[in-house]
């Protein structure tokens, strides 16, 4: 299967600074967000914070070291804003810089090529307190001249860049939901945050074009195929509705600078959309180069006239992941399809995709045949989507290696190579490791 793709196809893995980096107010950096979240009580299973995590800060060249065993000619990671600018903005915190640059330059050293997140969650704590951080348009300029900085500092090295990771996932699940930081529940701030990633996006792409002359710049949405819980009209409505939810709010709006119509008008009916000041839709849809597609599963949508939405998730009948996730490889192939044909017919990369399975060392090995069986449905997914005239140029695995899981802490792994929290953070190469490092060599 792997020589059916293009030759220049990006096959990598991928993580965030957060979940894997440790060294959590270590060497200059300042909190953000998740570290003060993580300290909250019954923020998140078991009491458990990213302090340490994985401790790639200091261990960094040895995970490279497990890249260029596994093979992989790229590898998506992610800055942390608060390690490179304690206070957001101003103070440039040396030590940080440093460490990304050597990150960079072994990567490549290696013949891995970094592909940088500008954002992947970590706000800077004291943006969060002195305005209310994505809840402020301020933000966008702080964004802007935290991505201008990067470019500046990476740019030469760093050829493809990703503004944000799931903006759905900074507003949505952390301001209406309530379970990442900070913990709101609150429709209307949601999608007033939303509002503002989206003008932050088109900030950082616009300061892009102007700075960069050399490389590509794109946004990571997650990536959920939707379908109807039933042929009923309902639920066919209620699915379109969800669909513009979690979708077309993020993927359509950056193309077409307009939010997706029926959706909105139920907002503004609710008294719940947020404001639209003059050239924001224009800054929004500046023009970027590449969709980051972050898929994992199927959403399952019925008809709830009583939800502003007018939806809500349903479980369907097939095999779950341990975080209770449908295995649907077929959704993926569909998924791609869609972000052709409808958003601008742009190249896509697969910025993430895995499983959360039972893993387990037992006897200095980790036996994750289900992972092995995810991945391999999904890589051949892809190659359909690719045979079908999608221009989809990369797959990133999701990840690299077991890490700090957000609200569901350590309890749930996803990781190629095993960590042991509980002994030295040792690493261990699973068993989906040795695959993937075969599949790749199967030229």
């Amino acid at each position: 299967m792997r020589a059916s793709f293009p030759e220049d196809f990006l096959w990598g893995v991928a993580t965030a600074s957060y979940q894997i980096e440790g060294a959590d107010l270590q060497e200059g950096k300042g909190p953000s967000i998740w570290s003060d979240f993580t300290h909250e009580p019954g923020r998140i299973d078991s009491g458990e914070n990213g302090d340490i995590a994985c401790d790639h800060y200091h261990r960094y060249l040895e995970d490279i070291e497990l890249m260029t065993r596994l093979g992989v000619n790229s590898y998506r990671f992610s800055i942390s804003w608060p390690r490179v600018f304690p206070e957001g903005r101003g103070q440039i915190n040396q030590m940080g810089i440093d460490f990304y640059d050597r990150l960079i330059d072994e990567l490549l050293k290696r013949s891995i090529r970094p592909v940088v997140t500008l954002y992947h969650w970590d706000l800077p704590l004291k943006l969060q307190k002195r305005f209310k951080g994505w809840e402020s348009r301020e933000i966008r300029h702080y964004f802007g001249d935290y991505s201008s900085s990067m470019f500046s500092k990476f740019g030469d090295r760093v050829k493809l860049w990703i503004t944000l990771n799931e903006p759905y996932c900074s507003s949505h699940v952390s301001y209406l939901w309530g379970e990442h930081a900070p913990g709101k529940r609150d429709l209307r701030i949601s999608l007033s945050v939303a509002h503002n990633l989206l003008l932050s996006h088109g900030e950082a792409v616009k300061r892009f074009r102007e700075e960069v002359r050399d490389g590509m710049i794109g946004l990571t949405n997650v990536s959920a195929f939707v379908e109807p819980a039933s042929d009923s009209g309902a639920d066919l409505r209620a699915a379109r509705l969800y669909d513009q939810f979690v979708n077309g709010w993020f993927f359509e709006t950056p193309i077409t600078g307009e939010y997706p119509s029926e959706l909105f008008s139920r907002f503004e009916i609710a008294g719940v959309s947020p404001t639209i000041e003059d050239e924001d839709m224009e800054l929004i849809s500046t023009p970027f180069d590449f969709w980051g597609v972050n898929y994992y599963t199927r959403n399952l949508v019925r008809s709830q006239e009583s939800s502003v939405l007018g939806s809500e998730v349903v479980q369907g009948d097939l095999p779950k992941t341990e975080m209770g996730w449908e295995i649907y490889p077929e959704g993926l192939e569909g998924f791609l399809f869609k972000v052709f044909k409808e958003y601008g017919r742009k190249p896509i990369y697969v910025t993430e995709n895995g499983i959360a399975s039972k893993d387990a060392l037992v006897d200095g090995n980790v036996d994750d045949g289900p992972r092995i069986d995810y991945l391999r449905k999904h890589f051949s997914a892809a190659l359909n989507a690719i045979k079908g005239g999608v221009d989809l140029r990369g797959f990133f695995v999701w990840t690299m290696m077991d890490n700090f899981e957000w609200a569901r802490g350590y309890s749930k792994r996803f990781g190629l190579v095993y960590v042991d929290f509980k002994n030295d953070l040792k690493r261990v190469p699973k068993k989906s490791f040795n695959y993937y490092r075969d599949f790749l060599r199967s030229l």
